[in-house]
């Protein structure tokens, strides 16, 4: 089930935290969230997994920033968010959408506990200019059923502002609990 406006109002402070909030932009079923003034870009023409890749940051100016096509910008939100008890999710707006400015590649799936910042993987379709402060996508939150574990991460949670991959840590886990399996699988 999928709150409604009013019901994310109510949590606020509870199980919903938007710092800061504006009731305009309160929809009936989501809330906008901002785009940031900061967009980072892998300096790398090839990205690999297994690698820290290394990025440089861009302001975008009053005026607009115009991005090109087919190159991946992550910005974030200006208003941090923090859920419990609840699954945050993030569509981009379709006044957006129908621009061609996709503000999600693939994670708009939250978990239950995260807090911080949302990190917005930005791919164009063809070059548009973008603005800082414009309400670029929406949160909205649905119930949770069952026994769930609370959010805990490494890499992502309680993040400062937009942030590239960490999926490299996850080899570097998977190589180092290899080893000290081969080591104990030894010493039998």
């Amino acid at each position: 089930m999928i709150l409604s406006g009013k019901e994310i109002r109510r949590r606020l402070n509870q199980d919903i935290v938007i710092d800061p909030f504006q009731d305009k932009q309160l929809n009936t079923n989501s809330y906008n969230l901002r785009l940031h003034n900061e967009l980072m870009v892998y300096d790398d023409a090839t990205l690999d997994m297994k690698k820290k890749h290394s990025v440089h940051s861009i302001v975008i100016p009053e005026e607009g920033l115009l991005l090109e096509s087919r190159k991946l910008y992550l910005g974030r939100t200006v208003e941090y968010t923090k859920t419990e008890r609840l699954v945050p999710m993030l569509e981009g707006r379709s006044s957006i959408g129908r621009l061609g400015l996709f503000v999600h590649v693939t994670a708009g799936f939250g978990d239950v506990g995260f807090c911080g910042y949302w990190t917005l993987e930005m791919f164009c379709v063809m070059p548009i200019r973008i603005y800082p402060g414009v309400e670029i996508c929406q949160i909205f939150y649905h119930s949770i059923e069952g026994d769930y574990e609370r959010y805990v991460s490494k890499k992502y949670q309680n993040n400062k502002g937009a942030q590239p991959s960490l999926l490299y840590m996850d080899f570097e886990e998977e190589a180092v609990a290899n080893i000290s399996k081969i080591e104990k699988e030894s010493l039998k």
